[in-house]
Parts: structure tokens; sequence; C-alpha cells
């Protein structure tokens, strides 16, 4: 099998210009219109890739309840020391934490829901 090297992660969503802004602001990247007026792509020069699809009947995902599986996530790296840091700036963007079992200490992952409900972590980076 051959994989076209532009081939990216495709999050659904009924405001796809509203999440694409929210992990251009994550990630350190721009979004850009697609090709197809459904689709906002997500870019930077340091490897980011990422596109947000319209879905009219978008039905944000309900994890962490535990009858229903978490289907996919986003693994965001971030510097150990900045961990804090990056959890204000995701939270000022519009994220909401739904990890609160612990947040006594430092913590080596902080999962979140962006603002259409797909979950992402912010996880300490090895050394």
């Amino acid at each position: 099998m051959t994989v076209d090297k532009n081939t990216v992660l495709v999050l659904d969503s009924s405001e796809p210009e509203r999440l694409a802004e929210f992990y251009a602001g994550l990630l350190g990247a721009e979004v850009r219109p697609g090709k197809d007026p459904d689709y906002v792509e997500i870019t930077n020069d340091r490897g980011v890739s990422l596109s947000v699809h319209r879905e009219r009947d978008y039905v944000p995902p309900s994890w962490p309840r535990p009858e229903d599986s978490q289907q996919a996530h986003l693994r965001i790296m971030v510097a150990r020391a900045d961990m804090d840091e990056a959890e204000r700036e995701a939270i000022g963007l519009g994220a909401r934490p739904v990890d609160t079992k612990d947040n006594s200490g430092p913590r080596d992952t902080r999962v979140y829901a962006d603002p259409a409900g797909h979950s992402f972590t912010l996880a300490a980076a090895p050394e």
C-alpha cells in the first residue's frame, strides 16, 4: 500500500471554522480553507496537518462516559516545564478538562475536550 504524504486526521464539527481556529491557536498553526468548502485545514511548517469537516448533523462524542468508546484522540507533546502554561492556553482557547480525578501536583498527561467535544491529551514529552 502506498500512502499519500498529505494524509491527515479529519475531525467532524458543525462549526469547522471555529474548531480550526481552536486547533490553530493550540498548535501554533494557521487555518486555510480546503479545496472542498466543507473542509478547513490547519497546518504549520513543523509538520502539523489536521483538517476539520463540516458535519451538519454532528453529535459530539460522549466519552469519557463508561458506556461509550473514546474512538480517537489527539496526543499533543509539550515540554514538561511548559505543561501548566499549555493547560492555561488550551482552556483559554476553549478546551474543557475531562480528566479531573487528581489535579494536585505535577501530572504527565492532562485530558481535555475541544470545543466540538473531541478528546485530546497534553502529554509531557520525554526529556
